[in-house]
């Protein structure tokens, strides 16, 4: 027969419940045998396409018909199950009566409908019962009496790589074995029991008995449904008597795949687990996909030589033949169709675009049945000669060990046995009759009870029916409620109780259930400890049931109470069906975390759902803890946006909707009972990790020693690492002005909690670090834009609580330095909860973009503190405590802490209230709030600055209104005077915002002494002015003051020098102004054109010395002498002639209470040098001031001290 490609077809689902509570979008369209899906993160973008063989469209359009089977509505494309089958399932009919082997398996991720479209769900069957029911009836029709025909059944599942069979009670440790046929090369699974069936109905009870134990299997904790394969094979003979008597039989092989969700292929967070490798969860998902690409790449010949990995796990050794082999094979792809699922969706098209190009070589499997068994008889005698012959003889030299020889004789001996053993199986199953071998099945499968098949009962009984996280295991297991009582407990009580169960958390004796009359009380069995909850509440004491309420025996056993005797007392609120989703929100609401998803956004309903997923999770594996002792508690954590590392300089709002920000993570935080260490697992790392200990708890239920593992290999034990202390929020709003800004950041844990402060620093600089001039300050943060930027930040110090964390602390932040991202940590700093870091960070923008100012205005810098741990001895004390008694001690603790920190902190809140304006600002709860703070602080700055440019321009529009108002009257103009007013109002400011040098003194003394050497070679920073009425120059000068103007003139040519290196010159004798006037644009010109010179008595105007200015920081505040107060940085703002006449005395010591007060003490030193190289001149001017005993007479007046302000301040300097 020439090659057939694998059928493949995919099918959407209508929208969960879960889905229209989130108001989810459609992102599937199909059109004939196209699909194609949608991203919703760009909408704008193309759909990707897929074609396929069928593509079934059961979104919606239909309808429901009487007895509850769905059809499509008039005139829509709604695929049924019918149709489906129809397409596909009558094709693998067909196929298995023509002799063929066939294959029918669903993939998807768990919840996309793959089990409805297998198995089906009520009156709409799916695929596998609609084809074995038809199979019969098609049997039935026959009417050739030389034609007979023989049809088995067995249930598989496979988990964590073992093979488990779900028709037989037991199980071998390990699960059974999977063996190769040597002569065919395919692989079988050894001791599978093989159950002849006669009937649709034999099948369908064979099929809830293996769904049942499938259940239970789930419920106690052996094997999770969603992570679990589950196989149906039906072997359909048609033996054929010719003319002759012979007999040939026509066999076919039909394998019905259920998969496991496909999302759990990935590592779900799971990067950089050390046991990872170990777990074998995601093992046959994964090799599946290898083996459908390399049968892909060889049926398209794209490569030669290709290996196809059968045998890299269980699942695919069982599906050889389904794949590239001797089948005719079908897949089905399930879509879901919401937004929310997108990602998964088209993992499972591309899956499935892939498999379609597979070819298999499917033949007629027809053989003489004497022939068969001639055959297998010939192939035991060669077995048994091999046996006696001591197995295959090894020859020397092969490069092998002895010991590696006899390991390999020992295990082809083994492999020989079984053989042998399932060859004499067959022939022994070849010499009963086919009638015989019906019958002792069918006498079997009627004692078969899966607990809810009797449905008549149901009415008149309160009974317990269970809930599980697959739908399809919901309503399998039924116990009812006898008159009197019930006992629930282990099987290995004494005398058994009357509902057995088994599994975490579950004891001998575990409750008692009381009927009376259809009043149903529960209680605990007194001393047993058993864990009971009744609708998501501990049970204490007894309590009487209601109908539907929902109890939880154990870690796992979750049942809802039926009571159709007293319906009356169900709670009006509740939802016509309960769900495992509703029992769990409710256990999850009593935890305190909230489950309501209106007003939700799409992240908060994702982040919901983990935590609901992952609950249960939690509380087993805190059972596992307790009864294996590992000393080891689990619980969940959620670290919000703000409480994250890894904040992005660069991001912006437009980056959310490309989820680039972070969204509240689901974590789960290990604890050792013992010392107090903790770990932070992601939630893929603790699913990957449960799966392990589940393993674990399974080889101890099997009576293996466990104690003995290495610590490497127990999924409990984790090697010390740096424990997240907590988290600060660096505000960024004042680089968007290019302002300084300092605080004491709160470190909040994820709880919201303080755990200390932290102390930092944010200030524009240079590429090299340097802080820029603080009067680049910018209004308008635009200006800015395509331009390159650079910040420092500097982590300074921290004051950590907690004394555990006094090993060691440093502290980590992530940003994008020159457009890489870049993790940045300070040093470690041990033994001190105080410690010191001064670590500075330079942050480099090439070109700054809108996005750049979008994150400075509202995002941070998460900066992470972590703690180092040690794993220290614990008190000899807590070793005689068993986990429970730890577990409860741990709670005890926590409490009794938090009750302390709440009194702390009601204490520090009423000192805070009374404190003074330099005293520590109150203590903020929560990441939140103490983000908030500083926000705020950054826009006190801000605003604080713009109230001062006011301010400024206030006093300037007085000045023009009062210089008016005194002019006589005929000179009184007004629309000059409403001109200048007018340009003041529409004035920035920011045309000229200049530093003043305050060279009066300086100017003063060249005027009045001749230096006629330095007369053409005057520095250019000078501008000098006519002489000044009533001064006259004196014409000779001691050389000793002479020295002293040389030095002076020393440190103006120096002020030029430092001007043309771009440092700033003479910060000390700075004041900072803004220009509001009509001759704003002629004032920029002139600094431009006069090497950044600006007469003084040009802008004197604009300078009110009462007005006391801030720099934009929020460092201790100083105070002057005359009493008023103004920021340590704010010297631009001070007048400096104070210090130009002060004494030394005076000057050190006001230089004394500045470095007191201030932290900038290289700025003072610097300051200082200044001051004393300009000593002699200063000297030299009180000296000539001293000897100047009358006014000059030269314009008949005496100038007043404004007219000298206005001539001997000749000149500024503009930076």
């Amino acid at each position: 027969m020439p090659d057939e490609s694998v059928k493949v077809a995919v099918r959407v689902r209508p929208f969960n419940q879960r889905e229209k509570d989130r108001s989810a979008k459609l992102i599937i369209k199909m059109q004939g045998q196209m699909t194609t899906i949608a991203n919703p993160e760009t909408p704008n973008e193309e759909p990707k396409s897929f074609s396929f063989d069928y593509s079934y469209w059961s979104h919606d359009g239909f309808q429901e018909k009487s007895d509850g089977v769905l059809e499509p509505a008039g005139g829509s494309s709604y695929a049924s199950q019918r149709r489906v089958f129809e397409d596909l399932g009558q094709g693998v009919l067909d196929n298995a009566f023509e002799g063929y082997n066939c294959s029918l398996f669903a993939y998807g991720q768990t919840g996309s409908g793959k089990s409805y479209s297998m198995v089906g769900y009520g009156q709409n069957k799916g695929i596998v019962p609609i084809t074995c029911d038809e199979m019969f009836k098609t049997m039935d029709k026959n009417a050739d009496p030389n034609k007979r025909f023989e049809v088995t059944f067995s249930m598989l599942e496979i988990y964590n790589e073992q093979v488990r069979d779900l028709l037989s009670k037991d199980n071998p440790k390990g699960g059974l074995n999977v063996r190769q046929n040597p002569k065919l090369g395919l692989f079988y699974v050894e001791n599978l029991k093989r159950v002849p069936v006669g009937s649709y109905a034999e099948i369908e009870k064979r099929t809830d008995q293996g769904t049942a134990s499938r259940t239970v299997a789930s419920t106690n904790m052996n094997a999770t449904s969603s992570r679990a394969h589950t196989v149906v094979t039906i072997t359909f003979d048609q033996i054929i008597k010719s003319e002759s008597g012979s007999e040939t039989k026509k066999s076919s092989v039909m394998n019905l795949v259920d998969l496991a969700g496909s999302e759990r292929a990935d590592s779900t967070g799971a990067t950089g687990d050390r046991l990872k490798e170990g777990a074998n969860i995601n093992k046959s998902l994964s090799a599946l996909g290898n083996v459908i690409s390399a049968l892909a790449d060889l049926s398209m010949g794209t490569k030669k030589k290709i290996m196809v990995p059968y045998r890299d796990s269980v699942l695919t050794k069982l599906l050889q033949n389904a794949l590239g082999g001797n089948s005719k094979t079908i897949m089905i792809a399930a879509l879901s169709p919401a937004d929310i699922n997108y990602d998964e969706t088209l993992s499972t098209l591309r899956y499935a675009d892939r498999a379609k190009k597979i070819k298999n070589k499917a033949v007629v499997n027809e053989n003489p049945l004497d022939k068969l068994i001639r055959e297998l008889k010939e192939e035991n005698e060669r077995l048994k000669k091999a046996m006696e012959g001591g197995g295959v003889v090894m020859q020397e030299g092969a490069g092998l060990t002895p010991e590696e020889l006899d390991k390999m004789r020992k295990q082809m001996e083994e492999d020989i046995r079984a053989q042998l053993m399932a060859n004499q199986a067959m022939i022994a199953e070849n010499a009963q009759s086919w009638d015989d071998k019906l019958a002792e099945a069918r006498t079997e499968t009627e004692k078969i009870d899966v607990g809810g098949a009797d449905n008549s009962r149901k009415s008149k009984e309160a009974y317990l029916i269970n809930l599980n996280e697959d739908p399809m295991l919901s309503g399998v297991i039924c116990h009812f409620l006898n008159s009197g009582e019930t006992s629930v407990g282990r099987k290995d009580a004494s005398p058994v109780p009357n509902i057995c169960l088994s599994g975490l958390s579950i004891q001998k004796q575990h409750a008692v259930i009381f009927n009376k009359k259809g009043v149903i009380e529960i209680e605990s069995v007194s001393g047993s400890g058993s864990k009971t909850k009744i609708n998501g509440i501990p049970l204490t004491g007894r309590k009487a049931l209601c109908h539907k309420d929902r109890i939880l025996f154990g870690s796992n056993h979750m049942y809802v109470l039926m009571n159709p005797l007293k319906p009356e007392t169900a709670d009006n609120s509740l939802p016509k069906e309960i769900t495992w989703e509703y029992a769990q929100k409710e256990i999850a609401q009593v935890k305190g975390f909230a489950t309501g998803s209106a007003g939700l956004s799409k992240e908060q309903q994702i982040v919901q759902e983990q935590v609901l997923e992952i609950l249960p999770m939690v509380s087993e594996v805190n059972a596992v803890s307790e009864e294996l002792n590992k000393q080891k508690s689990f619980e969940v954590v959620l670290i919000s946006a703000a409480a994250q590392e890894g904040g992005d300089i660069t991001q912006s709002h437009a980056s959310k909707s490309k989820g680039l920000v972070h969204i509240t993570r689901v974590t789960v935080k290990m604890k050792n009972l013992l010392n107090g260490n903790t770990w932070l697992w992601e939630r893929g790392k603790f699913i990957t990790r449960r799966y392990l200990i589940q393993e674990l708890y399974q080889k101890f239920l099997d009576g293996e020693n466990i104690s003995n593992i290495p610590k490497e290999q127990d999924p409990f034990w984790e090697p010390t690492e740096d424990v997240l202390i907590g988290t600060s929020n660096l505000f960024l709003q004042s680089l968007s002005y290019c302002l300084d800004f300092e605080d004491t950041l709160n470190i909040s844990d994820y709880k919201g909690q303080e755990e200390g402060h932290l102390k930092v620093k944010l200030e524009p600089c240079d590429n090299k670090g340097k802080p820029i001039d603080e009067e680049a300050f910018v209004d308008d943060p635009h200006d800015l834009l395509n331009k390159p930027y650079h910040f420092k930040l500097t982590v300074e110090n921290a004051n950590i609580h907690k004394s555990r964390f006094s090993k060691g602390i440093m502290v980590k932040y992530s940003v994008k330095n020159n457009g890489k991202v870049e993790e940045v940590k300070t040093p470690t700093v041990k033994n001190t909860l105080t410690p010191t870091f001064n670590h500075a960070k330079v942050i480099s923008i090439p070109k700054l973009k809108q996005e750049n100012l979008d994150f400075f205005e509202s995002g941070c810098i998460t900066l992470s503190i972590y703690g180092i741990q040690e794993d220290t001895m614990p008190d000899p004390k807590l070793l005689k405590l068993n986990t429970r008694e730890l577990r409860e001690a741990s709670m005890y603790q926590d409490l009794r802490a938090l009750t302390i920190n709440q009194e702390l902190r009601q204490m520090e809140n009423m000192e805070n209230s009374t404190a003074n304006a330099s005293g520590r600002r109150a203590t903020m709860f929560g990441n939140e709030i103490a983000s908030d703070t500083s926000h705020l602080k950054t826009e006190v700055v801000l605003l604080q600055r713009k109230y001062e440019r006011l301010q400024q321009k206030e006093r300037r529009m007085q000045q023009i209104c009062e210089e008016w108002s005194k002019k006589p009257d005929g000179e009184k103009q007004f629309e000059p005077f409403y001109r200048a007013v007018s340009a003041v109002a529409n004035s920035t400011g920011t045309r000229l915002k200049t530093r003043v040098q305050m060279l009066n003194q300086m100017l003063k003394l060249q005027k009045t002494v001749a230096l006629p050497s330095y007369k053409d070679n005057s520095s250019p920073m000078l501008r000098l002015q006519k002489e000044a009425p009533g001064l006259q120059r004196q014409k000779t000068m001691d050389p000793s003051m002479l020295s002293q103007v040389l030095q002076g003139q020393k440190y103006v040519r120096q002020m030029a020098l430092d001007k043309s290196d771009g440092k700033h010159a003479g910060d000390g004798d700075t004041i900072s102004l803004f220009i509001f006037d009509e001759n704003e644009h002629e004032l920029a010109q002139e600094a431009s054109q006069n090497n950044g010179v600006v007469d003084y008595h040009k802008v004197a105007h604009h300078h009110y010395p009462d007005l006391q200015l801030s720099k934009a920081k929020t460092d201790s505040v100083i105070e002057e002498k005359d009493g008023t107060q103004g920021d340590q940085d704010s010297f631009g703002s001070v007048d400096l002639e104070p210090y130009m006449n002060a004494d030394p005395e005076d000057s050190a010591d006001r230089s004394k209470r500045f470095t007191q007060n201030g932290n900038r003490t290289g700025l003072l030193s610097d300051i200082n040098t200044k001051r004393e190289v300009i000593k002699p001149a200063r000297n030299a001017v009180s000296e000539y001031s001293a000897n100047k005993k009358t006014p000059s007479k030269s314009n008949g007046k005496r100038p007043s001290s404004a007219d000298n302000n206005k001539t001997e301040s000749s000149a500024c300097v503009v930076q």
